[in-house]
């Protein structure tokens, strides 16, 4: 559909509350909020075929991950609500999104599910969920940036709670290529959330200048690459890096799209 070309950003707005699909802040759930600049209300496009069927996958542009059908019912019979996933399998179907026109008239859409096809995306939490407007999404296309975005400045560790979890992290070529397996992937333990901070450690680990690399969320091995640019989630999963070398073809091309949420 046009409204979602392969490789584009998209913000998506409650027709009937006028808030934004908005990823959360722990990097799992998902919820609307009325601000649209975040880049956790950015999603990137991921467009395949299976089986001579089209689908739609939306991945946060925030943490790399996939919105996707969670397994279980939410409570009071709401239906199955949607989560963040990694996309770790060619057949992995919980990711997978039919896009549907709401009516005869306008740019309204539907997102439902593509092997639960009673399951949509809605507002949750309305007082009236027979209200199936609530199902229905205007998209809004979203520039890309001509330049990444400015990490955001390092944030002191807090007590007495620091989150901690492990970085499993590959260095890619100038073309982008690295060795998917993951013994191919050196660990360590990274406490706190900061971006910043976070990519000091790889530039001494790889012994590369700070400037000189950029960072790179691969949310499963079926998962496209997400330009890290915004403090990690709060929670103490695992993460995968890729390291892409600054100014090199891979970090210049048009698969590493930085969306402008000012625009």
């Amino acid at each position: 559909m046009e409204l979602f070309p392969d490789g584009t950003h998209v913000r998506l707005r409650s027709r009937v509350h006028g808030t934004y699909l908005h990823a959360d802040g722990d990097g799992a759930g998902v919820s609307t909020s009325p601000q649209r600049a975040p880049l956790s209300a950015a999603w990137g496009v991921h467009r395949v075929a299976r089986d001579g069927a089209a689908y739609v996958l939306l991945r946060s542009a925030a943490y790399g991950r996939y919105l996707a059908l969670r397994a279980r019912s939410a409570p009071q019979g709401r239906g199955r609500r949607p989560v963040l996933r990694t996309y770790d399998a060619p057949d992995q179907d919980d990711v997978l999104w039919v896009v549907v026109r709401a009516g005869d008239e306008g740019d309204d859409v539907l997102l439902r599910h593509g092997r639960d096809g009673t399951s949509f995306v809605g507002v949750t939490g309305d007082n009236d969920s027979h209200d199936t407007r609530r199902t229905h999404w205007v998209v809004e296309a979203i520039p890309p940036r001509r330049r990444p975005p400015v990490l955001p400045a390092p944030v002191p560790l807090s007590r007495p709670m620091v989150l901690w979890r492990t970085i499993a992290y590959v260095r890619a070529d100038d073309d982008g290529n690295f060795d998917p397996h993951p013994l191919a992937r050196r660990r360590f333990i990274f406490y706190g959330r900061s971006v910043f901070q976070l990519t000091g450690v790889l530039s001494i680990l790889l012994r590369e200048r700070f400037f000189g690399i950029k960072l790179c969320l691969r949310a499963g091995s079926q998962g496209r690459l997400t330009p890290l640019v915004v403090d990690l989630p709060a929670n103490e999963e695992a993460m995968d890096i890729v390291v892409l070398t600054a100014g090199s073809p891979a970090a210049q091309g048009q698969e590493l799209v930085y969306p402008d949420v000012d625009a």
